[in-house]
């Protein structure tokens, strides 16, 4: 295939698991041909309009929002927003003539794939979560093609435009080599004789990954002899967990192995040095975990549209590739159900390889390639 010179929009955002699966999109369409022009379209006041300048790209920012579940002010306000956007997204396309516009779902996708369907700019849009987010819904039905990362997908699209192709992820998210171990034993100051957790709730924290972290330490970290724990707090939480670590210490309570900060930088030397990993199950997150090859304990988010966490991790579950524990149990029985698969190898190793089973790490690259297609 040629890989000629294109003109691309990318739009939506929203959260990071619209927006990095978009930044991978962008950087393997540059890396086809560098001289490849790329638009964001995000939505105003989002952090889209944050990453992705610091990514290296332009943005334009749409003033729309989303619908409040509750009754608002702002939702009378959402009309006027939603055609002020269109208005918005017709200039921007007029002006920059893509060759495509993709979308990934978020606000400000649906005003932009609309007016492109409108000018007769084709489309394609990616969807990263086993249940399909209500802009991607109604933007799919005139999309050319549907790039999704979960079997199943015909309940919301139409099935004869679905490509299987995976979401794309950070290219440094590899499985761990020994070399890898030893660098992220060296990097945490852990101990390669003692086996390891690595529990992450995002870079903004989980209340309830941390509860039961905490709850777990003040019990004396039953069945925890021998483990060492790598935790992500989150920035929300990082005062607070400085605290209740001190005062833990300073109670006796056995807190030595067990380090914890607010963000990771090198997520692929925390994936490498974990024997398994407890997390959230939002789209990125359990598509790193794939490409980590990595055993994983779920504990979906209650408090994400459609519930599309419980769907991403039941994927896995099915497939024995995870375990999940709902956001409900996870004080009390989280830390007791990972102390117990840390002690059954055998279990471990069979979800490992039912989870590497269904990596896709050239998500990126079959996407591009669609691009391409349809172009």
């Amino acid at each position: 295939m040629e890989y000629r010179k294109l003109r691309v929009i990318i739009s939506g955002g929203g959260t990071g698991g619209h927006i990095f699966p978009a930044l991978s999109i962008a950087a393997k369409l540059k890396e086809l041909n560098p001289e490849s022009e790329i638009l964001f379209v995000g939505a105003e006041g989002k952090m889209e309009m944050e990453k992705v300048p610091a990514a290296g790209y332009d943005i334009i920012g749409l003033p729309v929002a989303g619908l409040q579940r509750k009754l608002t002010l702002s939702n009378f306000a959402l009309p006027f927003k939603v055609i002020k956007s269109i208005r918005k997204a017709r200039k921007i396309l007029k002006e920059f003539k893509p060759d495509i516009a993709v979308g990934v779902g978020g606000f400000a996708s649906a005003p932009l794939l609309w007016a492109a369907g409108r000018l007769g700019i084709p489309t394609l849009i990616q969807e990263q979560n086993g249940f399909a987010g209500l802009t991607n819904k109604i933007v799919g039905k005139k999309a050319r093609k549907i790039c999704v990362a979960y079997e199943g997908m015909e309940r919301f699209f139409p099935a004869d435009r679905i490509i299987l192709t995976g979401n794309p992820i950070r290219k440094e998210i590899v499985p761990a080599t020994e070399q890898m171990k030893q660098e992220a034993f060296s990097q945490y100051g852990l101990d390669p004789e003692k086996k390891h957790i690595f529990i992450v709730g995002g870079s903004l924290g989980s209340g309830t990954l941390n509860n039961a972290m905490k709850k777990w330490i003040n019990d004396g970290c039953p069945g925890g002899k021998d483990i060492e724990v790598i935790w992500q707090c989150g920035k929300w939480y990082k005062a607070a967990t400085d605290t209740f670590m001190k005062e833990a210490q300073e109670a006796g309570k056995p807190v030595k192995g067990i380090l914890h900060s607010d963000f990771i930088s090198r997520m692929d030397l925390a994936y490498a040095a974990a024997d398994i990993v407890i997390s959230r199950s939002g789209a990125s997150s359990v598509s790193e975990l794939c490409a980590a090859h990595k055993a994983a304990i779920l504990v979906p988010s209650p408090n994400v549209a459609e519930d599309h966490q419980t769907h991403n991790a039941m994927a896995l579950v099915k497939k024995d590739a995870g375990i999940l524990v709902k956001d409900a149990e996870a004080v009390e029985n989280l830390m007791t159900q990972a102390c117990a698969l840390m002690n059954d190898p055998a279990r471990i190793s069979q979800m490992e390889k039912n989870i590497a089973a269904m990596a896709k790490p050239e998500a990126a690259m079959s996407i591009a390639e669609e691009i391409y297609r349809i172009v």
